[in-house]
């Protein structure tokens, strides 16, 4: 194990990249077999690669929601993914994120970070929500974002929709425009603060739209389900990987600055399940396809290099507290998180989680009927040790996996363990209990 000397140096730079839809598999450092993604396999290779990282939700604006404040999308009334108000309200959700939430920009704002978003934002904004509070409610100075956010950049959403082939960026350059912000943040902040960098991409969701239009056969901007348009936008995504690499060297601040790479929830399509490397279920979907994620974090001198964990079980809410111990940064004292401070696992160390983690997809039936067939998962799931235990709210049909023994739940073995299904179960339902329910002063909070 290496030995960590960070409280009496500067603080770092931290970056954390939250890849959009990307699947376990899309990355070769934990799918050699699909596909190949070089530069990312550089921060893999550089650092520590988790097998155990799971996000918080199986898509898009919880999971991010799980990451900012390090609690469970549920206690801020998210669901699912932000839609307009009528959706939102059909969902049992809130139409942004409460400003009274815990923020990680806001936390290291406060410890003296310079603190940027570039990329897809989701908590807020966008269709008919014109009243989502803007960037700097959440302790961000600076932002460039997409059209789901309170302030959409003009350069990137030249029609009031997610993409136009009108956009002055070019759908196959935004991740390139992204990165460009990133560098050019730390560039202004270099040796004056330390910075905390959202940076989040919106590939690898579609619409797939490579560069060069005629290598592919499909549609423009392309058919969803063509396989070729994904590697190509996957090959031009690891390239920007690497610029952005690269750009911290030449800055002479590789060696200070902490990279998460990792991403929001899963894939879909899913391509034969080849995208989540043979886990069951995609994005929508609570089985492991759908919420366990690939996971990367370098910091050289600190993260041991080349290493593969595969005991630690982590969760997207523990990011808050773990990077907060890694940088010195003082919690605020009546934070009161859902996450678990793991950065020793981070650092090398073997761990164990000391409690349970808990997902909810499915609030009611409506909008909530996807993924079809094996894929679709109950609305609930707990995993406690190695037991993973899902069910519906409010039935009987209750799934039990062994994660040690059967990760790509081929068999359930609730019968089997009656004592372990009854305390899971238990322990899931009463959490489902607890959460909030969805108000008029929590559909359009402060």
């Amino acid at each position: 194990m290496l030995t960590c000397h960070f409280y009496a140096q500067e603080k770092p730079n931290i970056i954390v990249i939250l890849t959009d839809d990307m699947g376990y598999g899309d990355i070769s450092a934990f799918n050699s077999e699909y596909m190949k993604t070089p530069n990312v396999d550089r921060i893999a290779e550089e650092g520590t690669k988790f097998t155990q990282y799971y996000t918080a939700a199986p898509i898009c604006s919880p999971s991010r929601v799980s990451m900012l404040t390090g609690m469970y999308p549920a206690n801020w009334n998210f669901t699912t993914f932000l839609n307009d108000r009528k959706s939102n309200l059909e969902a049992e959700q809130a139409n942004y994120l409460n400003t009274e939430a815990p923020s990680m920009a806001s936390i290291f704002k406060e410890a003296g970070y310079a603190t940027g978003h570039f990329g897809k934002w989701h908590m807020g904004g966008g269709r008919d929500v014109q009243n989502a509070p803007g960037f700097k409610n959440y302790g961000f100075d600076e932002h460039v974002s997409t059209y789901e956010s309170p302030d959409p950049d003009p350069l990137i959403t030249a029609t009031d929709w997610i993409w136009s082939p009108q956009d002055s960026i070019k759908r196959w350059d935004r991740t390139r425009y992204f990165v460009d912000k990133t560098l050019a943040f730390l560039k202004k902040n270099k040796g004056k603060k330390p910075s905390f960098i959202n940076l989040w991409p919106d590939d690898m969701h579609t619409p797939w739209v490579p560069e060069v239009q005629e290598r592919y056969t499909g549609k423009f901007p392309m058919n969803p389900q063509e396989e070729k348009a994904f590697t190509m936008v996957l090959e031009e995504y690891d390239r920007q990987m690497g610029r952005l690499l690269d750009g911290l060297k030449e800055m002479g601040i590789e060696d200070n600055t902490i990279i998460i790479f990792t991403s929001d929830n899963g894939p879909l399509p899913s391509f034969r399940g080849s995208r989540a490397a043979g886990l069951r279920g995609t994005k929508l979907s609570l089985y492991e396809g759908g919420i366990r994620m690939p996971f990367i974090i370098r910091w050289p001198g600190h993260v041991p290099a080349g290493k593969t964990n595969n005991n630690s079980v982590i969760n997207s809410t523990d990011l808050l507290p773990s990077l907060a111990a890694m940088a010195d940064v003082e919690l605020p004292p009546n934070y009161k998180g859902d996450g678990e401070d793991i950065h020793k696992a981070f650092l090398g160390e073997e761990i164990s989680r000391d409690g349970d983690m808990f997902w909810e997809y499915g609030r009611n039936p409506y909008a909530f009927n996807f993924p079809k067939g094996k894929d679709k998962s109950p609305n609930l799931a707990i995993r406690s040790g190695k037991w993973k235990l899902l069910v519906d709210y409010h039935q009987n049909d209750v799934e039990l996996y062994d994660m040690e023994e059967d990760k790509f739940e081929t068999t359930n073995v609730a019968k089997d363990h009656k004592d372990i299904v009854k305390d899971l179960k238990s322990k899931l339902v009463t959490w489902r209990m607890y959460m909030p329910t969805l108000t008029p002063d929590r559909m359009n909070p402060k």
